[in-house]
């Protein structure tokens, strides 16, 4: 039987924001999780060089499986053999390889709900058996040990996103160790989906290899190297999985893109302008954190990093599809429904990307901040 995929439904939200700006209407993305900057300046110059030069084909990049391996040692103390890392078309397709090699038809992989609406539906796609495990506020929406102790019978997987999607919280280093432990005891494989490593407004981010070896690990250009139409990304396969891994990437999606992994090895090197563009989603996110109370906005959970800020506005709707509709119609500020990010409760929240400048930023709040005290006073 063909598995039944959700739709992305912030895709159909921008659809409607692209139509409203080719009528002429002034509009702000803040639907996708996708960066306002383009490739650091080194990368696209280099990408420039090996187009005049280089032809190209199907290759897989030595020293940037070098450099990646260098990156875990200089930033989680983890030592990798260079060939764990396959190198793929950005990390969905990372995301596909670790579920396929790691797991069979019919096995239960559990995440956090709300959680990054591929997840769900690329278990699916596989015919694994997704298992959502209700998250809220009270633990700023992150699985914890103890829920994963608790579950009868234990999943064969699970997925871990720490900066996570579509919060942007951050699982502390104890509860981190804590879960690896129970999954080890249980005989539990963990997915970290890390995409969002580097992006932390409260110190580092952890490696879930820093607690669990065997741990499959995701990762991308798309968001800290601000990459993401460069479709370049990675996984992390432990030994046992090396080969598994590596003979789906070479059926499936036979190479990572050639012009891609060139221009990403030149991008690890530009460190300095990477991190100002941290600094402008600091920024951004202490300006929403400020303002959304004047919209009438305050159950929420205050971001540790990545890119979003998750907003209950169960108060105004219980239909966050129509209600973002309506909202990018009177204002031009797109922002993704909640409902893709979890079926049950997420009829009633908005996940805003504040992954565009600054400038943006202010513009929105001035166009939200009337619009959504309108509505909240009708109440």
């Amino acid at each position: 039987m063909t598995a039944q995929i959700d739709p992305f439904r912030a895709i159909a939200i921008s659809r409607q924001a692209h139509a409203m700006k080719a009528a002429g209407h002034k509009v702000i993305h803040m639907e996708f999780g996708q960066p306002s900057t383009g490739a650091p300046s080194k990368a696209i110059e280099v990408a420039h060089a090996i187009l005049d030069t280089d032809a190209m084909g199907y290759w897989e990049s030595s020293p940037l499986k070098q450099a990646l391996a260098g990156r875990y040692l200089d930033l989680h103390g983890v030592r990798l053999d260079p060939e764990r890392i396959v190198l793929t078309c950005g990390a969905s397709p990372a995301l596909v390889l670790g579920l396929n090699a790691a797991f069979a038809p019919g096995d239960v992989i559990a995440f956090a709900s709300p959680g990054y609406v591929a997840y769900r539906n690329t278990v699916k796609a596989l015919h694994l058996t997704p298992m959502e495990i209700r998250c809220d506020a009270t633990t700023r929406f992150q699985i914890s040990a103890a829920q994963i102790a608790a579950l009868d019978p234990a999943p064969q997987g699970l997925i871990l996103a720490s900066p996570a999607n579509p919060t942007g919280t951050i699982i502390p280093a104890d509860e981190l160790a804590a879960i690896a432990s129970v999954c080890a005891r249980r005989g539990i494989r963990i997915v970290s989906d890390e995409i969002y490593h580097g992006l932390s407004f409260v110190g580092p981010t952890h490696s879930a290899l820093e607690f669990a070896p065997n741990a499959l690990v995701v990762n991308s250009f798309s968001k800290y190297f601000s990459m993401a139409g460069w479709r370049l990304g990675w996984l992390v396969a432990p030994d046992d999985l090396v080969d598994a891994a590596r003979a789906r990437m070479g059926n499936l999606f036979l190479t990572a893109p050639a012009l891609a992994q060139h221009a990403g090895l030149a991008a690890m090197s530009c460190l300095d302008e990477l991190e100002g563009h941290v600094a402008t989603y600091r920024a951004n996110r202490d300006l929403l954190l400020q303002a959304l109370p004047n919209m009438g906005l305050t159950r929420f959970a205050p971001p540790d990093g990545a890119f979003y800020i998750y907003v209950d506005v169960s108060h105004l709707t219980d239909n966050s599809m129509a209600f973002a509709q309506t909202l990018l119609a009177d204002t031009g500020v797109a922002i993704a429904p909640g409902v893709d990010f979890d079926p049950h409760d997420g009829h009633t929240h908005l996940r805003m990307s504040f992954a565009v400048s600054t400038p943006e930023i202010v513009e929105a709040i001035a166009r939200l901040t009337p619009w959504f005290s309108k509505r909240s006073a009708l109440r």
